[in-house]
């Protein structure tokens, strides 16, 4: 009876049809009718057989199913297994090109930071050269102030007080003070010059002017308080230094310009020729220090190309850029204006 029911509708009608069969065919035979027995029991074999058949036919679809879930599941493994072994390879590859990209720059790095050196050590090299140079032509009479950072380093200095040796200005004037201050009033001691420079720190005018009274340089260099003001050049307000500060200057031979400094404001320095030149004598040199920065390039270039009887002297020594003033060539003498 437990088994009974287990058994789904369709095997208990199953079951009932053969019992009722059992029961005609017992029964025919029992009452004599052998032929109606025989009949039943064919007709159970018959349906037997049809059962048999139908099973065998649901056996075989689940055969069928199975090996087509089989060869699915198989198929399927397959395009698994290369799409991993692709992915891998793929992965393999790259980190392939990436250990050698990796390996391409840091052998780059490397090469740089050599080539760096080197060029560190070429500038040492040199810097020192102009160092013992500097010093081989006099004794200073003080501790003489730091080259180099924003100051003039060892060359650049070499180069300006060359041009003041060879040129021999009877009045400079310089845009900045400092480190060149001094040994520009060294040099000018020595060929009958005068220095006045202009600054609108006033710490570090008066630390200029301290190192010049240290060095007995004060009756050849005075450093003089300019702070800076607006200036009107082309439509565009420039901060420059007061221009009160140079009134008094006329006919300089040698103009330096070394400031503002870049940080005062963009172009900073342009004003520099279009203010001064009324003030520079009808040949003059200038020299522009930082010129190889682009906001100088800028304004040396656009002085060049708009101011008469000014030429470039060759191409830039470092930082410093030689140009040549000659008013006599100059189509329109009359003074820059500028207005505060």
């Amino acid at each position: 009876m437990g088994r009974l029911r287990t058994l789904t509708r369709r095997q208990l009608v199953l079951v009932a049809g053969a019992a009722v069969l059992c029961a005609a065919v017992a029964g025919t035979a029992l009452t004599g009718h052998f032929g109606a027995a025989l009949t039943v029991l064919g007709v159970f074999f018959a349906g037997l057989l049809a059962g048999l058949l139908l099973i065998a036919r649901r056996l075989t679809g689940l055969a069928t199913a199975h090996r087509k879930a089989q060869q699915d599941v198989r198929t399927i493994l397959e395009q698994t297994q290369r799409r991993v072994l692709g992915a891998v390879e793929e992965l393999l590859l790259n980190a392939g090109d990436r250990h050698r990209e990796l390996t391409d720059k840091l052998a780059a790095q490397q090469k740089s930071a050599a080539h760096g050196t080197d060029h560190l050590l070429r500038a040492q090299t040199r810097e020192i050269e102009g160092l013992f140079q500097l010093f081989q032509d006099f004794t200073a009479r003080a501790p003489m102030p730091s080259s180099g950072g924003f100051a003039l380093n060892p060359t650049d200095l070499l180069g300006l007080l060359h041009l003041v040796r060879t040129r021999k200005p009877r009045l400079v004037l310089e845009l900045g003070s400092g480190t060149s201050t001094v040994w520009m009033a060294y040099v000018l001691q020595q060929t009958g010059g005068k220095l006045v420079s202009l600054d609108h720190e006033t710490g570090y005018a008066q630390k200029t002017r301290e190192a010049l009274e240290q060095h007995g340089l004060t009756d050849v260099a005075e450093v003089r308080d300019a702070p800076l003001r607006p200036v009107v050049l082309d439509g565009r307000t420039f901060p420059w230094y007061d221009v009160d500060a140079c009134a008094d200057l006329t006919d300089v031979d040698l103009l330096v310009i070394d400031g503002p400094p870049e940080k005062t404001g963009p172009d900073a320095r342009y004003p520099a020729m279009r203010v001064l030149e009324s003030r520079l004598a009808d040949r003059a040199t200038i020299l522009f220090d930082d010129a190889n920065r682009a906001a100088e390039q800028a304004a040396l270039l656009k002085w060049v190309e708009t101011i008469e009887g000014l030429t470039q002297e060759g191409e830039a020594l470092g930082r410093h850029a030689v140009l040549s003033y000659d008013r006599l060539r100059s189509r329109n003498p009359a003074c820059s204006t500028a207005s505060r």
